[in-house]
């Protein structure tokens, strides 16, 4: 079958369309037709050679963390699903024409698949984020990269929980921060006055941006406590608390797609390409400022 692969490490443009073993759904698990596959900078990472010392990835490597799709094949004990029905989850090997899932949740007619793909992963990390800091209703959170993928979710799941959020944004992105109900600003110089101006308390700040905001947030803050970042690896030395992975949860994610088919909640997708251009997608995604999630379809 046609996928994305690489055959060494390095750079987006090691990353070319090859031919690879067609995967099966093995117990518990679900195999689908691919209808499309968000690229992240975990897969990045993984390409480069940077993860080698974590784990060791086989070559030739697909990238690809989560995917939509049509099940086309179902393992033993996997419960609940049969071909033909449409899922969104989480793989290991995504950006093909097939791929094997072992979580994943039912997508309903009508829910675009771009939007479906890109829910897992940004879904995971938002809702865990605002897990950690605990945020409820009536507080005031402050959320760096606002405009970002899960940045935006964090903010637009933090405002339907009664959370007042202020969220940083480039210009550029000022108008895509406020459709999320949220209050936006500026990064860069002056940015705690700017806050100040606009709150008298920032109760928790989640950091999503990687930008160098730290220190700004703990003035803000007026500690470490409730500042977390997912991005920043200054954390460790400032005393911040730093959070990267967690065990995904099915429920949960089926709990998302509910919302993003009430449109109640939505992912920024910043370029929907082929797979014949997946050095240009990693390309985006590796520089940081996509803006969004950029997602391949075969």
């Amino acid at each position: 079958m046609r996928a994305v692969v690489f055959d060494r490490f390095g750079g987006p443009e090691v990353l070319h369309v090859g031919e690879v073993p067609e995967p099966a759904a093995g117990p518990g698990q679900v195999r689908v037709r691919v209808e499309a596959v968000p690229l992240n900078a975990f897969d990045g990472k993984v390409r480069s050679g940077a993860m080698e010392s974590v784990f060791t990835t086989a070559l030739p490597g697909v990238p690809g963390l989560e995917v939509a799709g049509v099940v086309d094949q179902v393992g033993d004990g996997a419960a609940g699903v049969a071909v033909g029905d449409r899922v969104t989850g989480w793989t290991s090997r995504g950006a093909a024409e097939l791929a094997v899932l072992d979580r994943w949740a039912a997508v309903p007619d009508g829910v675009d698949p771009v939007q479906a793909s890109a829910l897992p992963v940004v879904g995971e990390t938002a809702r865990r984020a605002l897990r950690i800091l605990g945020v409820r209703s009536g507080e005031t959170l402050l959320v760096h990269g606002a405009s970002g993928g899960v940045g935006g979710l964090a903010t637009q799941l933090a405002v339907a929980a009664g959370v007042r959020v202020v969220g940083t944004a480039s210009a550029a992105n000022q108008e895509r921060v406020a459709a999320y109900g949220a209050t936006p600003t500026t990064y860069g110089p002056g940015l705690v006055d700017r806050v100040r101006a606009l709150v008298p308390v920032v109760d928790a700040v989640l950091d999503t941006s990687g930008a160098g905001v730290l220190p700004d947030s703990i003035e803000l803050r007026g500690g470490t406590d409730r500042v977390l970042t997912l991005t920043d690896p200054a954390a460790h030395a400032l005393g911040v608390e730093f959070s990267e992975r967690s065990e995904p949860s099915s429920a949960d994610l089926a709990e998302l797609v509910g919302l993003v088919s009430r449109g109640q909640v939505s992912v920024p997708v910043a370029a929907v390409l082929p797979l014949a251009e997946a050095a240009r997608a990693q390309e985006l995604v590796d520089g940081g400022h996509a803006g969004g999630k950029v997602v391949l379809v075969p």
